[in-house]
């Protein structure tokens, strides 16, 4: 008698963990806003706890974000599920603001091993009538997880006497579930030789995604400083240039962006690939300019406008990413590629949030938003250019050719 879940399920409880670990780390935005006003840190620690998880992440899923092609999805989630339950606790108990950065590279580890390795997993677990549907519920769990642990975490700090524990303590409970979760689930990749060669950072692109790849950089880069904007510099603006500091109004400006990501994601699911890609750039792009605005403006409506629709323009551009590249790649060859993918994904999350934190104390708060912004806004425009020059190559394959 088998001990594994069904196939569905297996499919739905592996994406729903995934979810978990990104709304775990949407939750500490409210939080650390909170923290700055208790023990006093600048807005530049304040950013470097915020990227120190993207850094953490990062490091992890260069190292071993293809391991899992090797040894098997299974043993490198659970391995991940243990160390984000390690992060849970140290977040729990943390008594200054060191502890947080440390429990938040902890948090980017269990995460950066755990993505790759998560996203296969979906894709491999998808029924046939789903397949379609896996690379778009891999960027929605992403997205709306980071949205809705902001939002519910700004409420617990908005109405509960102790937010931190009882996030903090929801999580921890969580975690030991999706242990159960995933233990149960069945091993759906071929161990191969090579785990320890593996673990050498590196990316692995086959030949046949790299054009795709390389064109998808402007994309990622742009879709991702978008979120990264409202989860690490939304606190400080709110606080110093609108006066607002109540943790529903940090929690809702940080929830706005990537909850219409996730909802986008399975919007789009059903639009080919590139117009989703394309489409989504649009709207990104539309969204900072509106985001400029009412900054500009100090009309916080006019933010979270255009803090919607660059959400819903991220969610169109990531799936779309994800189903452009996806199809081409072999199984093996699965999680060394989305380890590629998040690489460039959480480069573009923390690295240019920390700049700006270093920066904003020269420039100034508004002139370093402002900048970041149109950063943004020339990324998503140059994306355009690139993809709809594959669109037409596709469309007229003949012209590229001749």
């Amino acid at each position: 008698m088998s001990r594994t879940m069904p196939p569905s399920t297996a499919f739905a409880g592996v994406a729903v963990v995934f979810a978990a670990f990104f709304f775990a780390a949407g939750a500490p935005t409210p939080l650390l806003s909170l923290r700055q006003q208790e023990w006093g840190f600048s807005a530049g620690v304040l950013t470097l706890a915020f990227s120190a998880y993207a850094l953490g992440l990062l490091a992890a899923l260069l190292v071993g974000g293809s391991v899992s092609d090797h040894i098997g999805r299974r043993p490198v989630l659970l391995t991940a599920l243990y160390v984000e339950l390690a992060s849970m606790v140290v977040f729990l108990v943390a008594p200054s603001i060191t502890w947080v950065v440390v429990a938040r590279t902890i948090q980017g580890l269990a995460t950066g091993l755990g993505t790759s390795a998560f996203s296969a997993a979906i894709a491999e677990h998808a029924p046939a009538h789903l397949k379609q549907l896996a690379g778009g519920l891999a960027g929605a769990s992403v997205a709306g997880g980071l949205g809705l642990g902001a939002l519910l975490t700004g409420a617990a700090v908005q109405f509960a006497p102790d937010a931190n524990a009882l996030v903090f303590g929801t999580l921890t409970v969580v975690m030991v579930l999706a242990i159960v979760l995933v233990t149960f689930t069945a091993e759906t990749a071929e161990r191969r030789p090579g785990a320890l060669r593996s673990l050498s950072p590196r990316i692995t692109l086959p030949p046949q995604v790299r054009g795709e790849f390389l064109a998808g950089i402007p994309v990622q880069v742009a879709g991702w400083m978008s979120p990264a904007l409202f989860l690490g510099l939304s606190p400080a603006l709110l606080r110093l240039h609108f006066g607002l500091q109540d943790g529903l109004v940090v929690g809702f400006t940080a929830f706005v962006g990537p909850f219409a990501a996730a909802v986008s994601g399975f919007a789009f699911a059903r639009q080919a690939a590139r117009r989703s890609t394309l489409v989504g750039l649009g709207l990104l792009l539309l969204g900072m300019v509106v985001v400029l605005a009412g900054v500009t403006a100090t009309w916080l409506p006019l933010v979270w406008l255009g803090a919607l629709l660059g959400g819903a323009g991220f969610g169109g551009t990531f799936g779309g990413q994800l189903r452009l590249i996806a199809p081409q790649v072999q199984p093996h060859e699965r999680a060394g590629v989305f380890s590629g993918i998040y690489t460039v994904a959480y480069l573009s999350f923390g690295v240019p949030v920390i700049i700006a934190g270093q920066l904003a104390p020269r420039w100034g708060l508004i002139p370093t938003v402002e900048s970041y912004v149109a950063a943004v806004i020339v990324l998503a425009a140059v994306g355009i250019g690139v993809q709809a020059l594959l669109a037409r190559r596709e469309a007229f394959p003949q012209v590229a050719t001749a």
